[in-house]
């Protein structure tokens, strides 16, 4: 699998129709109307997220892998 950063997962999650509701230092917290979950996107500079975290963002996005 890829790795992204957290700019290109919180592009791809815009995309998706998740708002940004507000930032708490490096964390960009996102919803989406009628949805109860919310994402957490760390965005570091260009360094790539976790694979264990960017999984489990792209399955509540939903982005498939060819998307990346």
């Amino acid at each position: 699998m890829k790795s992204v950063s957290g700019k290109r997962m919180a592009r791809l999650a815009e995309g998706k129709g998740w708002i940004l509701a507000r930032v708490r230092g490096s964390h960009h917290i996102y919803v989406r109307e009628g949805r109860m979950e919310r994402l957490v996107i760390p965005i570091h500079g260009n360094q790539s997220l976790k694979m264990g975290l960017q999984r489990a963002l792209m399955m509540l996005v939903p982005v498939g892998e060819e998307e990346l």
